[in-house]
């Protein structure tokens, strides 16, 4: 297969975008509906379904894969953003910033080192289990349009992820970033008012996703060699819910062809390759970060994504 040269399928991109868009909005509405904690429970659930759904669209727009058209890829990615909550630039540098950091010293969350906080690496992988990591990018939606200059390197020298996530930022999305923070804030702002989406529902029914998504952030990498693409794994959950996520748990695939659109990752692997199982994946990062004194240079440290 010729990698190089596979069409990306916009126009089935953009009807599924509209579905989940369609599908996102009538979760919220019901959710303002509803009286019944069981109902608020399964609406947090079918949230979390659809909305990791919108992640894997958005997340092709973060590699230009959701649409030929610079704009309408963009567009549509940061529309989807929306959801998540979160500024489509923010998050979009933080993924790229991934694929150059992954298994590195400085993306490494299973692994402490000497010089590092034992404390702090247990905290920050279990928050991640735990849907702590969605909630902290929540907040930040606040930090970058009220107090954006705590979003610098100098105040995160105790985290060494963080500390290279945001030495990677560029400057020049800083104010598109701050619109779309504002977007994010207004858009639920309204939704909460017109809707009339009883606050506690609202969150419970926005951490459906919160904590699918985190839980699900580093399975596909825990205990993986430290290589920069190798270091991932091919997953699997049902069928059907492999589909509904756009193939997201080929992420082996995914990290070693990264330009190759969703409907395609499937068909980069052998017939017969083995998939293990992302709840298993899961389960296993519940025994913690591990020591390591195998140090892997970022190659990419101090540059910013463009």
């Amino acid at each position: 297969m010729n990698r190089t040269n596979l069409a990306i399928p916009g126009r089935l991109n953009l009807v599924i975008a509209a579905v989940q868009l369609v599908a996102l909005c009538s979760i919220l509405w019901a959710a303002g509906q509803v009286h019944q904690w069981g109902l608020v429970f399964l609406l947090a659930l079918a949230y979390g379904i659809v909305m990791n759904s919108g992640y894997a669209m958005l997340h092709e727009a973060e590699h230009n894969l959701l649409h030929s058209n610079p704009i309408v890829n963009q567009s549509v990615g940061a529309v989807l953003a929306l959801f998540f909550p979160a500024p489509f630039h923010l998050i979009r540098q933080g993924h790229i910033g991934h694929h150059i950091r992954n298994r590195s010293d400085d993306e490494a969350f299973d692994l402490y080192f000497e010089d590092e906080n034992r404390f702090w690496k247990y905290v920050q992988l279990y928050g991640t289990l735990t849907g702590m990591f969605w909630v902290l990018i929540y907040f930040t939606n606040f930090v970058v349009l009220f107090r954006p200059t705590i979003i610098t390197p100098r105040y995160t020298r105790f985290n060494r992820p963080t500390e290279a996530f945001l030495e990677s930022l560029n400057p020049n999305y800083r104010r598109i970033i701050q619109l779309e923070a504002l977007a994010v804030i207004l858009m639920h702002a309204g939704m909460i008012y017109f809707w009339r989406i009883p606050i506690l529902h609202y969150f419970v029914v926005m951490f459906g996703f919160g904590f699918i998504w985190s839980a699900m952030q580093y399975a596909h990498h825990y205990g993986t060699v430290r290589d920069v693409q190798k270091g991932a794994m091919n997953l699997k959950t049902l069928g059907v819910l492999d589909r509904v996520w756009l193939n997201h748990n080929w992420h082996l695939n995914h990290h070693m062809s990264p330009t190759v659109p969703w409907v395609y990752l499937p068909t980069l692997s052998e017939p017969n390759e083995t998939r293990g199982s992302l709840v298993k994946a899961y389960l296993c990062e519940w025994r913690g970060p591990q020591f390591s004194d195998e140090h892997v240079e970022n190659r990419y440290a101090g540059k910013v994504i463009k």
